[in-house]
């Protein structure tokens, strides 16, 4: 078995799923070895790998994961989830909500909260946005005990796609929290940026 090797220990998201769309692309062997030594990026590479339509398994140990990942030919043969979703509903208009807060406007965190909800309400009554990017303080609208969260699982049965920052769940110590969305890379993040029409930041 010819196996290609690519050592990811120490780096941060998204830089482990660069490297590893970088060699899936390249091929160059039956099976790639990622090796990296956190939880978000063994979240993000075994995602990125499986989108992809190859096989994956991980192993543990000592804090350090070990994920094989099986190539199913010279390269990546599918197109990456978020992009075929925009791609799908490029001339619809719809758009991003690129949201980096959980609370709307500066001056009164009350008042920015009320707000906040009011918007997704808004969202949940009108034609529903492609995706809501959610970053820094904003992965508090995607968790338990959210305000906005009955509004935001209205919006993914109507169709939008919630990409959460897995960096920042890690960095507010809200993984294990996450009641609705994906847990995300920069990298997907910032291609549902650059491939959508029109982009609304709110924060």
């Amino acid at each position: 078995m010819n196996v290609k090797v690519l050592d990811c220990r120490g780096l941060a998201c998204p830089t482990p799923v660069i490297n590893t769309k970088k060699a899936l692309e390249e091929g160059g062997g039956t099976t790639l070895l990622v090796i990296v030594d956190n939880d978000a990026a063994r979240e993000n590479v075994s995602r990125f790998a499986a989108n992809a339509g190859h096989s994956v398994e991980v192993e543990e140990k000592d804090g350090t994961y070990k994920l094989t990942i099986g190539l199913t030919g010279g390269g990546v043969t599918a197109k990456d989830p978020v992009k075929q979703v925009i791609a799908a509903e490029s001339e619809a208009g719809r758009a991003v909500y690129f949201i980096t807060s959980n609370a709307l406007g500066q001056g009164s965190p009350d008042l920015g909260e009320v707000l906040m909800k009011s918007l997704m309400v808004t969202l949940t009554e009108q034609e529903a946005p492609k995706a809501l990017l959610l970053l820094n303080t904003g992965v508090y609208l995607a968790v338990e005990g959210s305000p906005v969260l009955e509004q935001i699982q209205k919006l993914v049965l109507a169709g939008t796609e919630i990409l959460v920052c897995g960096t920042c769940l890690n960095y507010y110590k809200l993984k294990e929290k996450l009641a609705v969305g994906m847990v995300s890379n920069m990298l997907d993040i910032n291609s549902c940026l650059t491939e959508s029409g029109k982009v609304i930041t709110v924060g």
